[in-house]
């Protein structure tokens, strides 16, 4: 049985194929430290934990839910954007509650693009982008990404390139990988170059909260976004409910109707126990986001510490909940000195390059791991002749 030509180009997920090694790993010796995935090992509030489990002891709550979700959620997520972003929203009609946001990368893609169109995609950025405008038929097209012009698109080179056949660009800040946060006027470029073009632009924006000292932003804050912009959330790495799969779409209502048209015929919505705990979650104040950033910024501080035995040079000013850094010159690029540091210290940090070409020469650590399994890392790392 030959599989589609839609996934002749797509490989199986990085970390699918990594977590096999390290499990392969894992039986043969001393376990190892796995500091590549962003998985939240903190748990939710507790509060958030008590109406879910409240929740799933109703009779009613375990019947098919709304396509579009429960109107609680949807006020929840458009009280939760205008307190932390300013930005108004129709519950109603302008937000999608979805199962989590990789889910909304993919349904975006298969709403608006096919062959012949093309998506302008980050270089370094997340994977999934590239993998769903191949499985919907579109080209991807590189815009590079690079140190030398702080993790930020030349809008300006872009614009010179031809762009008709360009209906998407995926955009992400803070930017993942390279945690840049997006600094002032950005984002109104932004918009300016996406309404010359006639491109849609998707900001994925799920690291406005971790680590971050500007106020939370977003692109539909900017005069002009509402008529060029879709822009995804999470709950995954704010709220600490990767598992749960919580995630949100929002922006112009006719958009939304046509994505709803795809994301209707995948599933059966979201079980109602989630939808109402993620109300809870939207609903905390700062404090919860400054208690989790306390320790967010203890556990970064020892991976600095570990970076620095490596001899990497981390990217200042980066937020979210990964540490970029540059790798010595003694080694070829990321990837070598992540396999290195697998088989030697049985660490894995992720290699730069899996994110694009971009990334070659780097390699990105998580914060997800308490300080004893960090400092844990540390000492093996410490016992090596680097």
């Amino acid at each position: 049985m030959q599989v589609a030509s839609r996934l002749q180009h797509t490989q199986e997920y990085y970390f699918s194929q990594k977590l096999r090694e390290i499990a392969a790993l894992n039986q043969s010796g001393e376990p190892v430290i796995n500091l590549g995935i962003g998985s939240p090992d903190l748990p939710p509030h507790p509060r958030v934990v008590a109406t879910l489990t409240e929740a799933a002891q109703r009779p009613d709550a375990h019947a098919y839910q709304s396509y579009q979700g429960v109107p609680a959620l949807r006020q929840a997520m458009a009280g939760w954007y205008q307190r932390q972003y300013g930005v108004t929203l129709d519950p109603a009609t302008e937000t999608l509650p979805l199962l989590g946001s990789k889910e909304g990368i993919m349904h975006i893609s298969m709403t608006f693009l096919e062959s012949g169109d093309e998506v302008l995609l980050p270089n370094p950025g997340y994977p999934a982008y590239r993998a769903a405008a191949q499985l919907s038929g579109a080209t991807p097209r590189d815009y590079d990404l690079t140190a030398e012009n702080n993790w930020l698109p030349d809008l300006e080179a872009l614009a010179r390139q031809d762009l008709r056949r360009v209906k998407i660009m995926w955009v992400n800040y803070p930017h993942m990988p390279t945690g840049t946060p997006p600094p002032p006027g950005f984002f109104e470029r932004l918009v300016a170059f996406a309404t010359a073009h006639d491109i849609l632009l998707v900001h994925d924006n799920p690291y406005s909260f971790i680590l971050n000292e500007q106020p939370a932003q977003s692109l539909l804050a900017v005069a002009g976004a509402r008529e060029v912009v879709l822009e995804l959330n999470s709950l995954s790495k704010s709220h600490n409910l990767a598992g749960w799969r919580v995630g949100l779409l929002a922006g112009r209502a006719d958009l939304l109707q046509q994505v709803l048209r795809f994301k209707s015929n995948l599933d059966s919505g979201m079980f109602l126990p989630v939808q109402l705990a993620a109300v809870v979650a939207l609903g905390l104040d700062d404090s919860w986001h400054q208690e989790l950033n306390a320790r967010y910024a203890a556990r970064r501080e020892l991976v600095l510490e570990l970076l620095a035995q490596l001899g990497c040079y981390p990217i200042p000013g980066q937020v979210g909940l990964f540490v970029w850094a540059a790798v010595p010159p003694a080694y070829a690029d990321g990837y070598a000195l992540s396999d290195a540091l697998l088989h030697q210290a049985r660490v894995f940090l992720t290699p730069g390059g899996i994110f694009g070409s971009n990334g070659n020469g780097y390699i990105r650590v998580s914060l997800c791991q308490p300080p004893k399994v960090l400092q844990a890392a540390l000492k093996r790392v410490q016992a090596v002749s680097w």
